[in-house]
């Protein structure tokens, strides 16, 4: 029956769209006086993150443009207080709702950065005159379904090259409005109120800024958890170094925090699990000298704060969105032909090969990593 559903919804759409474009044609048209620009990212918060450099990059090119965004209840959370952007949409999935609140708004310019026909659909239905979307190369991915590759021909298309760092290929899509740049800093910000709610749990905690740890032990995609148990011993060993460690996670995660705390015995590793909304989270990981966890949302957090990170990527690919630089530390299975899971397929892989690169990588590995950083 939902298959029946989706058919219906998808041919609703297209038909609607090819309609259209009998009248108004290809949306390609650039405007001299771009005023308005939207960006569609309809990925989770580590995706969302790794967008803002959309944001800055619009921002330094167009001073006195507004810049629009839209995405996920939690990725509004995510992008407030950030002055690059003016207004939040939240995409729930209907793409004529979407449809008529971008209309409103009279965008001048839009990009999608993750292939999403309903998405497209909207954008295009809301008569913005340019829109650019991504066309995967070097690679497959399911979002491209035979309607978003039909929806595509509507709109100017810009390649996301699988394999390649992934903030930098949302860059191109700006391209067509003279943006090309490979500046790919992340920027995130938090309220004074998240602040001080901080700064009075560090004080309840005897914790100094810079001078403790954050572990996040869950996975927003479960199948990329690493053991509990090595998390555990890599708490109990940033205590050992004068560390202390700090336990977060949301109510989701429950399960996983508390497994790993019934591993540790050290009174100096604290369960801040549930303790921060994502306004509070942003401005407390901000106060982080080190953060580890598998490839997750939190961890782009620290990266967009400069805090150093340990990324324990598992069945990730490690050149598409892990945290670069000298601050931060990938640690990758040993042993395997080749990555699970991509940015823009993370739905189709062998499930026992993912948990065997996961499960491959050992304690000493992520300490190895810990230590190198620590001697920066």
């Amino acid at each position: 029956m939902r298959r029946l559903f989706i058919y219906t919804k998808t041919l609703l759409a297209l038909g609607a769209c090819f309609a259209r474009a009998i009248v108004r044609g290809r949306a390609d048209k650039i405007s001299k006086d771009i005023k308005r620009v939207c960006v569609v990212q309809t990925a989770k918060m580590g995706d969302m993150v790794c967008t803002t450099p959309m944001f800055r990059a619009i921002k330094a090119a167009y001073p006195d443009a507004e810049v629009f965004v839209v995405g996920d209840n939690i990725n509004k959370d995510i992008l407030a207080c950030n002055t690059d952007v003016a207004g939040y949409v939240v995409w729930q999935n209907d793409y004529q709702v979407l449809s008529k609140e971008l209309k409103k708004l009279h965008i001048d310019f839009a990009a999608l950065t993750t292939p999403n026909m309903f998405a497209l659909a909207a954008l295009y239905l809301a008569g913005i005159p340019a829109i650019t979307s991504p066309k995967v190369l070097g690679g497959w991915s399911p979002l491209e379904t035979a309607g978003y590759k039909l929806l595509r021909s509507l709109v100017i298309v810009k390649p996301h090259m699988m394999g390649h760092y992934a903030p930098r290929q949302y860059l191109r899509l700006l391209e067509p409005i003279g943006i090309d740049t490979d500046d790919t800093t992340k920027h995130l910000a938090y309220s004074d109120e998240a602040k001080t709610k901080v700064e009075s749990f560090l004080s309840e905690h005897t914790l100094h800024a810079k001078k403790f740890a954050v572990i996040s032990p869950s996975a927003g995609n479960k199948i990329k958890r690493w053991p509990a148990e090595r998390f555990a011993e890599v708490a109990e060993y940033l205590v050992s170094k004068g560390l202390p460690v700090v336990v977060i996670g949301g109510k989701r995660d429950v399960e996983e925090t508390r497994e790993m705390l019934s591993h540790t015995q050290s009174r100096t590793i604290i369960d801040a699990s549930e303790k921060f909304n994502i306004d509070e989270l942003k401005a407390f990981i901000a106060q982080a000298a080190l953060f580890v966890s598998v490839d997750t949302g939190p961890i782009y957090i620290a990266e967009s704060f400069g805090v150093p990170t340990v990324d324990i990527t598992g069945p990730i690919d490690e050149h598409e969105q892990p945290p670069i630089g000298r601050l931060h530390r990938v640690v990758t299975p040993q042993k395997r032909s080749k990555p699970q899971l991509y940015v823009l397929n993370a739905h189709v892989y062998y499930e026992a090969e993912v948990r065997r690169q996961t499960e491959s990588i050992t304690t000493g590995e992520v300490v190895k990593e810990i230590d190198a950083l620590l001697a920066l």
